[in-house]
């Protein structure tokens, strides 16, 4: 595996003066899962620089479009289950946005390719063409969550993906793992291992104790099939089956939402599992302070907030060993890795978990960890030496 040292981060504005610089950050469509992810980037962004422009749609765009720190573009991007239509809806969005660069040809240096990001070849192309330097923020593998859902539109995103990557100036990942987890490894002189992650600890925080909590154990986050949230529910019967105190909480949207319920209703666990659809950002911290364990029984990841956010307000996490998680979670330590998100290890690590004579050691371990890791002051170094590079 190629070794990439990860970036000094003590700059100070004398050092560099990030103000004048003029940056552009780019996505597709952001829905509810993106808004997290959006937001904090575009804080750090706007704390460095006083000219920041955001290309985006969905409700990354209703976010931020009265947003007086920076200018708001908008894209929209219509869904069909018509491969053809498919194809068409995906290749405006592009070209909207090349316009949108070359509108703001004059106006920005820099553009930061974030959420979808690496497959708009099409807008990658425009900036090259406008000698900007352009980066690619990886927050997941778009091709990897496509090829875990079937979708036959892959082999063309593949195209895409590697043609942006080819052009970008820097790939930037959230650990070394990652490079080979996305088969990057052919553009090994671009990457650069950082991250943009920092934790609002006004809202996260330990609000009820954990002994004080009542046995609940959970999923939160987008309801498909990268996220292995479809093994968590059919680990339950194993779980509950000596565990008749224990309750279940399923939080979150997305295309397996019929099939949860269905094979809940099947299974007769319907009164055991408590389903509140998407969890708002303001209900979160609530959500997690009510919770003994946070399983994320992922196929692929990058760096999941959920379980920085979930460390932080006293919530052990129970998580398979994929992205960067492996760099945040030490089994018995800071939480607890799975091997795998089969049912049988589901169930067999959700029991070692919430048996184990540490809980409160490790819950005090992991808030800790993100204390000392994931201020925002630490972040906005790490950017700004992004930025200074």
């Amino acid at each position: 595996m190629t070794v990439v040292p990860k970036l000094q981060t003590s700059f100070t504005q004398r050092d560099y003066n990030m103000s004048d610089y003029r940056i552009g950050v780019i996505t597709m469509p952001v829905f509810k899962a993106g808004v997290t992810p959006l937001s904090n980037l575009i804080t750090i962004i706007c704390s460095l620089s006083k000219n920041v422009l955001l290309i985006t749609g969905g409700e990354g765009y209703d976010l931020f479009r009265n947003d007086k720190r920076l200018k708001t573009l908008r894209i929209s991007h219509n869904t069909s289950t018509f491969i053809i239509k498919r194809m068409f809806n995906f290749i405006i969005p592009q070209f909207k946005i090349s316009f949108y660069i070359f509108k703001t040809r004059n106006q920005i240096d820099i553009f930061i390719f974030f959420l979808g990001g690496d497959i708009l070849l099409f807008p990658m192309l425009t900036a090259c063409l406008f000698r900007k330097k352009v980066l690619i923020l990886f927050p997941s593998s778009t091709i990897k969550i496509h090829t875990l859902n079937h979708d036959p539109l892959v082999f063309i995103l593949k195209f895409l993906h590697r043609g942006t990557c080819t052009f970008a100036d820097k790939l930037i990942v959230y650990a070394e793992s990652l490079i080979g987890d996305y088969s990057l490894g052919r553009w090994a002189e671009k990457i650069v291992i950082a991250h943009d992650h920092y934790i609002d600890f006004d809202r996260f925080e330990i609000k009820n104790g954990y002994l004080s909590r009542e046995c609940i154990v959970g999923y939160i986050g987008r309801l498909s099939t990268e996220k292995g949230v479809q093994h968590f529910v059919q680990a339950l019967p194993a779980i509950l089956k000596d565990r008749k105190e224990l309750r279940i909480l399923i939080g979150g949207d997305g295309p397996l939402k019929k099939n949860i319920e269905t094979a809940l209703q099947t299974e007769k666990l319907r009164d055991y599992v408590d389903l509140p659809g998407w969890v708002s950002n303001e209900d979160y911290p609530g959500y997690l302070n009510r919770l003994r364990l946070l399983v994320l029984p992922s196929y692929t990841e990058g760096l999941p907030y959920t379980i920085l956010e979930a460390m932080t307000c006293g919530t052990p996490v129970l998580a398979t060993p994929v992205g960067a998680i492996p760099d945040i979670i030490i089994d018995g330590k800071t939480g607890f890795i799975m091997k795998d998100n089969s049912p049988e290890c589901i169930a067999e690590n959700v029991i070692r978990a919430l048996s184990s004579p540490d809980l409160e050691k490790i819950v005090k371990n992991g808030r800790r960890f993100v204390d000392e890791n994931f201020t925002f002051e630490k972040t906005v170094g790490i950017w700004r030496s992004i930025l200074r590079d």
